[in-house]
């Protein structure tokens, strides 16, 4: 069901309806009401879903895997690539978050906050990022990135560019 949701946030955003999700994942509507009682719900979910995703590839391909003093670059390039695939289901994330919020928070948000950390403190022992950078101020860049995609308002890979530069060690 939370495939089929996904692909159906992807093409028309927070216009989906529970019975839609129902017909593309071939189950009963009452199937979808008892987990998911809610649009809102549901939306939660997807969102759970893909942080989740993002959590894990910051973990391996950034954490453990990137290149001495490339792990933040290489995170914040595949948020924005992930939030430039999947704008629909940013789009209705973005409209649940007006009303209940759909941010990650939690235990969720703490998983995510020592991934990063552990990016930051390993670019930074490899002498590619500024001393002072924090969880925090990665957050604000992935705010910027997310802003941009959404209001489709300039190129975000050369926003991360810009900004990047100034999260270098100098």
């Amino acid at each position: 069901m939370l495939e089929a949701a996904r692909n159906l946030f992807a093409e028309r955003g927070s216009r989906v309806q529970l019975p839609e999700v129902a017909r593309a994942a071939g189950v009963g509507i009452g199937t979808v009401y008892r987990h998911f009682p809610t649009q809102a719900a549901l939306i939660e979910a997807a969102a759970a879903q893909r942080f989740a995703e993002i959590e894990e590839y910051a973990r391996t391909e950034c954490l453990r895997r990137a290149e001495p003093g490339q792990g933040l670059l290489r995170y914040l390039t595949h948020v924005g690539e992930t939030l430039a695939a999947d704008s629909g289901l940013s789009a209705a994330i973005e409209a649940a978050r007006d009303s209940r919020g759909s941010e990650p928070r939690g235990e969720a948000l703490d998983r995510l906050a020592v991934v990063i950390g552990g990016i930051i403190e390993s670019d930074c022992t490899a002498g590619a990022l500024r001393a002072d950078l924090t969880v925090a101020d990665v957050y604000m860049v992935v705010g910027a990135l997310s802003a941009t995609i959404r209001a489709d308002s300039g190129d975000w890979r050369r926003l991360l560019a810009l900004l990047f530069e100034g999260l270098r060690s100098s």
